[in-house]
């Protein structure tokens, strides 16, 4: 079922997630709705508070924005980040600042800790979009979005481009309804 994004600047978006402590079918629904919302969005990674849930839990497929088919889907339940090397500077967006994208400065490698839908834990590691993905969610989970890793100037620049943008993408929710 998909679940309706939150929007910038809402406080969720600005709270850590809590741990997830018990591995139910509450939480295998939730990743559900998580995946059915990214692929609805033309997504490639969601973190629950994206969805108003301040849980600690990724979705990410890097092989499909629309369709769940034959994809490659990764989820990360209280995933931390446990390495990271490089430097690389690359575009990014948000479903939750729609049709606002900079350049952010990430690693250009991560390894991840998490755990899977069974409480598990795993290591993934990422280079490329995959790395970008992976921190960018995490960095949901702790609260941070995307222009939070911007200069003040730059942040200034982007907050003030994505109220436009917000006035516009309110005006096309409203008459889709």
């Amino acid at each position: 079922m998909e679940r309706e994004i939150v929007i910038y600047p809402a406080d969720v978006l600005k709270t850590r997630a809590e741990e997830v402590k018990e591995f139910n079918e509450e939480i295998k629904k939730l990743v559900e709705d998580m995946f059915d919302t990214m692929y609805k969005r033309g997504g490639v990674g969601l973190a629950a508070n994206q969805v108003g849930v301040l849980k600690r839990v990724v979705v990410i497929d890097l092989h499909s924005r629309t369709e769940k088919e034959g994809k490659e889907q990764i989820v990360l339940i209280n995933p931390e980040i446990v390495t990271q090397e490089g430097e690389v500077v690359k575009e990014e967006g948000c479903l939750s600042l729609p049709g606002l994208y900079r350049k952010v400065k990430r690693a250009a490698y991560v390894k991840v800790k998490a755990q899977n839908l069974e409480g598990e834990e795993f290591e993934i590691e990422g280079e490329g979009l995959l790395a970008r993905a992976l921190q960018h969610e995490i960095d949901h989970l702790n609260g941070i979005v995307f222009i939070d890793r911007l200069s003040p100037l730059q942040k200034r620049l982007a907050l003030e481009k994505y109220r436009k943008l917000k006035r516009k993408y309110e005006k096309e929710l409203v008459q889709n309804r």
